[in-house]
């Protein structure tokens, strides 16, 4: 059997525990030795294929695997939940001052209190949403 083809092999060896472990350090030996199993097919010796899957590894590992990492902590752009209703324009639908009131954020109806105690908003007005207290609105 020819080497490229055990280089192959390896590759898909090493793409296995990356599916169910979800390290990409296992992508990036995977890598290596696709490019390692592309060498023996043009002809590299032994020597050559060890040194390039050697080579590419740890050239994946200096420079792919520190951007990998920023981005899995970095984590998804998207705002979801309260964080999403964090300066989001809403319609007052019953009064709002410092005491309470109603407003449609987002197709639901929510409670909410003006941020600043002396404001009042009317019904039809547009607010902003500047925080999210419980089940509360706090807006201007």
């Amino acid at each position: 059997m020819d080497s490229w083809i055990w280089w192959l092999l390896v590759a898909v060896a090493l793409g296995v525990p990356l599916v169910f472990t979800a390290l990409p350090e296992f992508a990036m030996f995977a890598i290596g030795a696709g490019v390692t199993a592309l060498a023996a097919v043009l002809g590299a010796g032994a020597v050559l294929q060890f040194v390039v899957f050697v080579g590419v590894s740890v050239a994946m590992l200096a420079f792919a695997r520190p951007i990998a990492y920023r981005q899995i902590r970095r984590g998804p752009g998207v705002k979801m939940g309260i964080e999403a209703l964090t300066g989001a324009t809403a319609l007052v639908k019953e009064r709002v001052d410092g005491e309470g009131g109603r407003i449609k954020l987002n197709g639901e109806i929510w409670s909410a209190r003006a941020l600043h105690p002396g404001s009042v908003y009317e019904p039809g007005e547009h607010v902003d949403v500047v925080e999210i207290q419980g089940a509360t609105a706090l807006v201007v």
